[in-house]
């Protein structure tokens, strides 16, 4: 029985790569797209347990997807990490301010990201640690 449902929402083919194996070889179910506006209707109809999201998308950015995820009755309540290669400290303060739940920065620690998602979501069992 897969863990519980990430959401990732990421539009660079390797970062998501990325995302996708550390998730799934961890046990999480992972779902994915590369533009906002597709992982709002994801979040809306899938209900994911956590959403990691960049914050330079195509189209609509990630901090305004969160706002459009904050303001919706139905995704309001789900944990958002901004995932970002926005990694200066300034940018990281503007990125909390906005609301996210978590911050990741660009290149990725394996270990710093899954430390950040337990905070949010109990790690499946069975899954490789």
């Amino acid at each position: 029985m897969p863990g519980p449902l990430i959401l990732v929402v990421e539009d660079n083919a390797l970062n998501a790569k990325l995302l996708r194996d550390v998730l799934s070889v961890r046990g999480y179910e992972v779902a994915e797209t590369t533009t906002a506006e597709e992982g709002i209707e994801l979040a809306r109809s899938r209900q994911p347990a956590l959403i990691l999201m960049d914050i330079q998308l195509p189209g609509m950015d990630g901090i305004s997807a969160l706002r459009v995820l904050q303001q919706d009755e139905a995704t309001r309540n789900i944990p958002v990490i901004a995932v970002t290669a926005s990694a200066m400290p300034m940018e990281r303060k503007e990125i909390l301010a906005a609301g996210f739940s978590g911050y990741q920065a660009k290149p990725l620690s394996v270990k710093d990201l899954t430390a950040e998602m337990a905070r949010f979501v109990d790690p499946p069992t069975g899954g490789a640690a």
